[in-house]
Order: structure tokens, then sequence, then C-alpha cells
């Protein structure tokens, strides 16, 4: 599966490097109704497990603090890595806090607070989507199923949703989803409330 998104990825760049531009008018659609047609792939999956009522039922409580788990450790983790290539720990922070939704972490940041700092914002968590993409059948084989969750941020209720289903089970794709659909949740309010308080400290 990695070798698979590798070679798309290269063939994608490939594309881009010598195909007319007038080709990208039609490439958005196709990425839609390719996403539409995969989700509901994940969905026809799900709904052909004779046990999923069940095994929702079985998911263990403690499942429900998975995506504020993963939006703490990418806060921290932001922050550390900000003290690496020496940017202030707050800044790193807002950047982490689009847990994976570069577009609107991008536009929060860039029109309310700084452009550069936007700028950085869609750059790091369009490469967490891509190294999403690559990690998760990694780290679903080598270290469990689970923890396939975390590269994925908000975007596995959507983009990486189907590849975590393809390297898991029905149960982790359903965590998954509900992580996903946390996380995206909690942009619109970690972004705009971690900027106002970097404001509050200027």
């Amino acid at each position: 599966m990695t070798l698979r998104i590798l070679s798309s990825l290269a063939l994608g760049i490939l594309a881009g490097l010598f195909l007319p531009e007038g080709i990208m008018n039609i490439t958005g659609s196709l990425t839609d109704y390719s996403l539409a047609v995969l989700l509901f792939t994940v969905g026809f999956d799900l709904g052909q497990d004779a046990d999923l009522r069940q095994k929702i039922k079985d998911l263990p409580k403690m499942y429900l603090a998975i995506p504020f788990l993963i939006a703490i450790g990418s806060l921290a983790g932001a922050a550390l890595s900000g003290l690496v290539v020496d940017l202030p720990v707050g800044d790193a922070a807002l950047v982490g806090a689009g847990f994976g939704w570069y577009s609107l972490s991008a536009i929060i940041i860039t029109q309310t607070y700084d452009v550069t700092l936007g700028a950085l914002a869609l750059l790091t968590n369009v490469f967490r989507e891509v190294f999403a993409f690559l990690l998760i059948p990694i780290i679903a084989k080598k270290v469990g199923h689970l923890p396939a969750v975390a590269p994925g941020g908000a975007t596995t209720m959507d983009v990486t949703l189907p590849i975590i289903a393809h390297n898991t089970d029905a149960q982790t794709t359903l965590v998954a989803f509900y992580s996903g659909t946390i996380l995206s949740t909690l942009v619109p309010v970690c972004v705009p409330l971690i900027i106002r308080l970097l404001q509050h400290l200027r």
C-alpha cells in the first residue's frame, strides 16, 4: 500500500510538470468523486458486517478520549518542533492546531493573525496528510490498529478513512471516523482561541 501511494504521488508530480495547466479544471471534480466512491465503499464494507452493532457496543468508553489525546499530542509535538526550528512555541502550537485540516486553519491564521504563519500552517498540515497516507499502513502493521488513527488527525473522517479501513478493522474504522469528526470540530475552536491568547500576550 505504501508503495502504491508513493507511486501515485510521483505520477501526480510528473503529470503536474508535463501536462497542460487546463487539465487542472477537471482534477477538482475528479478528486471529489473519487473520494465519494472511496467513502461509499467504506460504508458498504461496514454495512456488510453483521456484527457491526455489537462491535460499536463493545467499544471501550475510554476510546471517546482518543481525539482529545491526539489533539494534545499534536499541540505538544508542534510546540516542541518549534523549539527545534527556532519558532515561538505559541506560533508553533497554532500551526499544529490545524490537526491536518490545512484549508480552514490556514485561512483563519492568514486572515486574523499572520500571513506567513498561515502559509506555514497550510504546508505543515498538507504534509501531515501526505505522511499519514505513508505511515498509516506501516503503523497498523508494526504497532497496532488503534495507533494508526493518530497520524491522520482531522482527515480520518474523510480523506484518510479509506486507507485506515483497508489496513485495520471495522472497529478501528469507526473510531477513526469519530476521531476525525471531533478533531474537525475542534479546529475552528482551538485556532481562534490560540490566536486570541497570543494576541493577548503580545
